[in-house]
Parts: structure tokens; C-alpha cells; sequence
């Protein structure tokens, strides 16, 4: 079977690297595409659909770990398993046993080729498992987890509305849905734009009123009426006071598995 590998560098000299590296290790994995940025590496990874994602962890707008959960929750069902997801760091040890617990390897900067022949052999066997990936998913959104900073939570937001800004009750909104550098806040009567990402948003909301069900939505969760599972493992939500339904990634269906 061929494999194919993805790799997610912002400095183009460590990509080639560790391109030049594998190429000696593993002569016949083949790379499907270069990413520069954790945003591209998502956008690469579920084009070319690689058996193999090598990510940097630190890199521009959005970081290895948050580019291995997109790719994990907007992962074709079709597609089978998830891929194995290879971090590239300079953390401390502590850091790279959680990593370790969250992926199926990690290597060091700068990448050794003893310690990346140790690295294509686990991978080698990893490979050889049925459905590789999927194990180390809810590990991975546990370390995310472990990992935000804890602020305090949101009230109100602030919305521009005219000339004027608006505070709307956290209470009122009844789901929130990423747009670029906007957040689209929805309530019963009418949508507001808050100009804030979702990602920044989301750790100051209280987490068992608020739910991630997709990379780019949060529901309240006294919004939800009911949970139709659909036959490509996704879920459907249908809201109390919006005639919208909201689509539940493969991801997070499991919040709803009494279904």
C-alpha cells in the first residue's frame, strides 16, 4: 500500500529538512503537500487525504494541535481512518509525554535521523492497524482542553449595531457560527456580528451551556428541541425558536449518543 504524508512547517528550510529526512528513512512514502501555516495544513490534508500528518505545533494563526482537531472534525466519512498525526516541537519533556498520549509520535527540533528511523518504524506499525487514527482523537481534544487558559465568562456581547454597540444577554443567544474574524451571534429575534473569532470566544463561554457540535459552531444548549442522526454518522439539530437546523460533526456526535 502506498502512504502518503503531509507536512506542516512554517520555515520552509525545517519543512525541506525533514522532507530530505523521510525521503532517506522511508523511501517510498511519498509527500502529498507542503503546508506553511496550521490553516493551509487543514485545507492540504483534507484535499489530498495523506495517511500522515507531520505538524508543527507552533505555527502562524493557528497552531499544530488546533490544525489536527479541524482536520480530525471535518474529515470525510468516506475517507475511512482518521490520519496519524506526527507533532514537531521544541517543548520540554513534560510537554512531549502529553503529546506523545495525543498522537502517535512527536519529534524533537531539530529532527535526528536516529530519532526519526524510531519514529517511521512506530508509524510502519501503526499504519498496519485498523483504523489507526481514530484512538487518539479524544485524547487530543483532552490536551486542547487542558491547554486553554482559563478566563472568565461571558455575560454579554458586544455587537455593532449601526452606530451603536449593542449588549446581548449570553442567555439570548441560542447558537454562535464562525465568519472569518466575526462571530455571527443568533438569537430568537434577529443575528448580531460580534467582531471576535470563535476560537477566542469559546473559552468564555460556560462549557455545559455551550457546545462545540462543528469547528465552526457553538450551540446553547437549552436552544436544541431535538438530535436526528443522519446515516453518514453526523447529527442534525433542530432548535426551539429557529427553523434552522444545525449540522453536528462526526466529532462531537458523541455528545449526543443516547441516540
Amino acid at each position: 500500500m502506498t502512504v502518503t504524508a503531509l507536512i506542516a512547517e512554517d520555515e520552509p528550510l525545517l519543512a525541506e529538512n525533514l522532507r530530505a529526512e523521510l525521503a532517506t528513512a522511508w523511501p517510498e512514502l511519498q509527500i502529498a503537500a507542503l503546508a506553511g501555516s496550521g490553516t493551509a495544513a487543514v485545507e492540504l490534508a483534507l484535499r489530498h487525504r495523506p495517511q500522515l500528518c507531520f505538524l508543527d505545533i507552533r505555527m502562524p494563526g493557528m497552531t499544530g494541535l488546533e490544525a489536527a482537531q479541524a482536520i480530525s472534525e471535518d474529515w470525510p466519512a468516506a475517507a475511512g481512518a482518521l490520519p496519524l498525526f506526527v507533532f514537531v516541537t521544541a517543548y520540554d519533556q513534560y510537554a512531549l509525554q502529553a503529546f506523545e498520549a495525543a498522537a502517535a509520535d512527536y519529534l524533537l527540533k531539530p529532527v535526528t535521523p536516529e530519532r526519526l528511523a524510531h519514529s517511521v518504524a512506530r508509524l510502519r506499525s501503526r499504519l498496519a492497524q485498523p483504523a489507526a487514527g481514530d484512538a487518539t482523537l479524544a485524547t487530543l481534544r483532552q490536551l486542547l482542553a487542558q491547554a486553554a487558559i482559563p478566563t472568565p465568562r461571558l455575560r454579554h456581547l458586544q455587537a455593532a449595531v449601526g452606530e451603536a454597540i449593542e449588549l446581548v444577554p449570553v442567555d439570548d443567544i441560542l447558537y454562535l457560527e464562525a465568519a472569518d474574524k466575526y462571530v455571527r451571534a443568533v438569537t430568537a429575534e434577529r443575528d448580531y456580528w460580534v467582531r471576535m473569532s470563535l476560537r477566542d470566544l469559546l473559552p468564555q463561554l460556560d462549557g455545559e451551556r455551550f457546545w462545540q457540535v462543528h469547528r465552526s459552531t457553538v450551540v446553547h444548549v437549552d436552544a436544541v428541541a431535538r438530535a436526528l442522526r443522519q446515516e453518514n454518522g453526523t447529527v442534525l439539530l433542530e432548535l426551539r425558536r429557529r427553523p434552522e437546523k444545525l449540522t453536528v460533526s462526526r466529532v462531537h456526535a458523541i455528545r449526543f449518543k443516547a441516540l
